[in-house]
C-alpha cells in the first residue's frame, strides 16, 4: 500500500523543512503512486525521455555517466528525500543514469505536471529550484575534491559527507552506518583506480580513522577525518521534501 503523504516517515526528520497543510494536500494530488525496485535496477537511463519523476522514500542509489568505451563517472550517491528525474522533466531527456544500490521505494510523480507546479504552486517550484541549486553546489565540491585533494583527502571528504547525511536521516548507529556501495563506486566517484582506493582505505583503517567492510562504514574519528579532508563539520542544511 502506498504511503500517505500525511504520514510520510521523512516529514518528522529535522533535516527537512516542514510542509504546510496546503502543501501536503498538493503533494497528495501530485503523487501518482509508488515504485519498489530491487538492488541493481536501473531506474533512469542517460538519453531516455522518462515520463516520471521520483522522490527516494527508502533505500540508496547512485547517479552516474558512462563514456562510450565503458568508463564510468559516479556523479553522486542518493539518499531518502532526494528528488530525481528533474533533468529529463526540464531538458527533455536524462543526461545521466540512476541505479538502485539497495532495494528502494520511490514516490512517483508525472513529469507532465511540472508546469502546473510552477504555475500554481510557486513555493513547491522554488523548492525544486533549491534542490537543483544544492545539487550544483555539491558538484562544485566534488569537482574541487577530484581536482585538488589527494587520494586520502578525497576519500575522507566522501566519507564525512556520506556519514553526515546518513546521520541527519537517522541511518547511523553510533559510529556506524550501512554502506551498500562498492569500492568501485567510490573509486568512480572520486576519479581513483580501484587499487588506489583499496590502499587508501587501508591507510585510513591503519590510522584508526575509518573502516569499511561487510556493507558497514565505521568512522572512528569524524573530527580528524574532517580535518584531513579540509572541511568543516557543519550541520546539514535543512532541505525541502518533494
Amino acid at each position: 500500500m502506498a504511503t500517505n503523504c500525511t504520514n510520510c516517515p521523512l516529514r518528522g526528520l529535522d533535516l527537512f523543512v516542514p510542509l504546510t497543510e496546503d502543501e501536503v494536500a498538493f503533494m497528495k494530488r501530485f503523487k501518482t503512486g509508488e515504485l519498489t525496485v530491487q538492488k541493481g535496477t536501473q531506474i533512469l537511463m542517460e538519453g531516455s525521455n522518462s515520463p516520471q519523476l521520483f522522490t527516494v522514500l527508502r533505500g540508496m542509489g547512485l547517479r552516474y555517466k558512462m563514456l562510450e568505451e565503458g568508463r564510468r563517472q559516479v556523479v553522486n550517491f542518493a539518499f531518502p528525500g532526494d528528488f530525481i528525474g528533474l533533468q529529463a522533466g526540464i531538458m527533455g531527456e536524462m543526461k545521466h543514469s540512476f541505479e538502485a544500490s539497495t532495494k528502494m521505494t520511490l514516490c512517483v510523480f508525472a513529469r507532465s505536471d511540472i508546469w502546473n507546479v510552477f504555475k500554481n504552486q510557486p513555493q513547491r517550484a522554488f523548492d525544486m529550484t533549491w534542490s537543483s541549486a544544492a545539487e550544483e553546489h555539491f558538484l562544485g565540491d566534488a569537482l574541487a575534491s577530484i581536482g585538488q585533494r589527494t587520494a586520502i583527502e578525497r576519500i575522507a571528504w566522501a566519507m564525512v559527507r556520506i556519514f553526515r547525511r546518513a546521520e541527519a536521516l537517522n541511518m547511523t548507529q553510533g559510529q556506524s552506518m550501512p554502506m551498500p556501495y562498492r569500492q568501485q563506486d567510490l573509486a568512480d566517484a572520486l576519479g581513483l583506480s580501484l587499487v588506489h582506493t583499496n590502499k587508501t582505505l587501508a591507510k585510513l583503517r591503519d590510522r584508526q580513522l575509518a573502516s569499511w567492510s561487510d556493507g558497514t562504514l565505521r568512522l572512528m574519528n569524524v573530527e580528524k577525518l574532517a580535518q584531513l579532508a579540509q572541511v568543516d563539520l557543519e550541520q546539514e542544511e535543512r532541505r525541502p521534501l518533494m
